[in-house]
């Protein structure tokens, strides 16, 4: 990861995300505005590839990585490239073409700002699932300034927004190029093709994210979408893949699963173990990273956080590959309970277009937070597209096995053994043990009694506190992000108008098809 702001010059150069980027800060000033980059190297480690990138026309700072830049490169070849990084591409792609078919050529995980000296405009645009994270807001003279984290606005700008994944600011609008969530199902009906395509597309999304000059590492918690990451990268790389999973003092159930999936693919793996105590100690530090007062992303967020924090502490990887966003695409445990197909697919859209303030937040903020870089095959433009289009009734979990789809098209592989690969799995922030989020509930209940928690969360018009907890969580947001609580939309929750899923606690142990592995 990286970090970038822009700002107008009367607010100097001071910034909050250094952390985003330790290997070096550059601060260069073009016109009325001051560019800020915090660099973590990935690829081109030398100093040739510190931005901002600047030419005759244009100035660039882009947090992502571009996978096909190679390729661009060699469409591009006139441009006089200082660097071999992925990033400078960007520069001549909007050279060549109009900004919103730049943003759609550039395949990868972006969220970039430049400014463009021939027509003295600032511009921008974010990847669209917004794996790379973008702030915006505007200052009392009414300038625009953009951050990778909010945290980095808010202390110039009254109201500070999310930057909208799949969009461009052209120097007066921002704009949509590419909105994913806006794909209709049904395109793709064919069995045999869609198991064969969902292969070889995440494969190739996989792949491509292999790309680096420092160590890459794998979150593997023993699940199926982290367990086929790691299974794809091995069968591609020489050497044993190095693996991390963490759990819970008492009973780790991801300790377990992901140690079955390292052996069988004989991976480099370590094992981490947390406490009670540093759930307790870690929560403030978890909100003001994550920014955000969602139950369910500050729950996961706890072991990936501390997680990432052992692999920076311990080790010389700088990248880490996760497996964020299937669940949206394939279903939850809660969507078995889609009334129809089209219900199934209308809420997909919905959670792929919310993502970003989410889980893609979660695995920025905590892998970021500790300066490591976050890249994640089940977001690839690709893979999401095609998974989309696949007729909704195929989706849904008449297989008695949710993510049928997904794993049957691994089935016979020798990716994963069959006891791996179609095994039900509990959800990230319960497998590490129940007792994080008992711990958590704690904590809350000791904060409030009955009576506070009625009279505090009634302050609240706009989503309520449904649980102590999540007021607990509400009132540390408000106390270090005051007047910003709609950075997100709403608590992550199942669909509450679906049967068996009107409840207030989104973890998936209140379901009634909670499987046995997560008990």
């Amino acid at each position: 990861m990286c970090g970038i702001s822009v700002r107008p010059k009367k607010y100097g150069s001071d910034s909050l995300i250094s952390y985003r980027g330790p290997d070096i800060t550059k601060v260069k000033e073009v016109e009325d505005y001051t560019f800020i980059f915090h660099r973590l190297a990935i690829v081109d480690t030398s100093h040739a590839g510190d931005q901002p990138f600047e030419d005759n026309r244009w100035v660039l700072m882009c947090n992502g990585e571009i996978f096909n830049y190679k390729q661009l490169k060699q469409v591009y070849t006139d441009y006089p490239y200082i660097s071999h990084s992925d990033c400078e591409v960007i520069i001549p792609v909007l050279e060549n073409h109009r900004l919103v078919e730049a943003c759609n050529v550039l395949d990868g995980e972006f969220a970039f700002v430049a400014y463009d000296k021939r027509h003295k405009r600032v511009i921008a645009a974010r990847d669209p699932m917004g794996i790379r994270p973008l702030f915006y807001g505007y200052t009392k003279e009414g300038q625009i300034a953009f951050a990778s984290e909010m945290k980095d606005l808010i202390k110039f700008c009254d109201k500070v927004n999310p930057f909208p994944p799949g969009h461009y600011y052209n120097g007066e609008d921002i704009k949509p190029f590419c909105e994913l969530y806006r794909l209709p199902g049904g395109k793709q009906y064919d069995m045999d093709k869609i198991l064969t395509n969902i292969r070889n597309i995440l494969t190739a999304s996989v792949v491509k994210r292999l790309d680096a000059d420092v160590p890459i590492g794998y979150l593997l918690s023993g699940g199926l979408d982290s367990s086929l990451v790691c299974a794809i990268a091995q069968r591609h790389t020489v050497k044993p893949i190095t693996t991390f999973a963490i759990g819970l003092e008492v009973n780790p159930i991801d300790l377990k699963y992901a140690k079955q999936v390292a052996d069988y693919l004989g991976t480099d793996h370590h094992e981490v173990i947390f406490t009670y105590q540093d759930i307790k100690d870690i929560l403030k530090t978890i909100i003001w990273h994550t920014e955000t007062w969602d139950v369910t992303t500050i729950r996961a967020s706890t072991p990936m956080f501390l997680l990432c924090k052992y692999i920076r502490e311990n080790t010389d990887i700088r990248v880490v590959l996760s497996g964020e966003v299937s669940d949206e695409l394939f279903g939850y445990k809660y969507t078995d309970y889609a009334p129809t197909a089209i219900d199934f697919q209308k809420e997909s859209q919905k959670r792929i277009k919310e993502l970003y303030m989410y889980d893609v937040l979660r695995a920025d903020r905590c892998i970021a937070a500790n300066s490591l870089e976050a890249r994640v095959p089940f977001s690839d433009k690709q893979f999401v597209t095609y998974v989309m289009e696949i007729e909704p009734e195929l989706k849904l979990n008449t297989y008695n096995m949710g993510k049928y789809l997904l794993r049957k098209a691994f089935d016979g592989s020798d990716y994963l053994p069959a006891e791996i690969l179609f095994r039900d799995k509990a959800a990230f922030s319960d497998a590490v043990g129940h007792g994080l989020v008992d711990c958590l509930i704690e904590m809350a209940e000791e904060r409030y009694t009955d009576a506070e928690f009625a009279e505090k969360s009634a302050k609240y018009t706009d989503n309520r506190p449904l649980t102590k907890e999540g007021l607990m969580y509400r009132e540390m947001f408000n106390e270090m992000f005051p007047n910003h609580d709609h950075v997100i939309c709403g608590y992550w929750l199942p669909n509450r108008e679906w049967p068996n899923c009107d409840l207030d606690d989104p973890s998936a142990r209140h379901l009634p098809n909670y499987g046995a592995s997560g008990e």
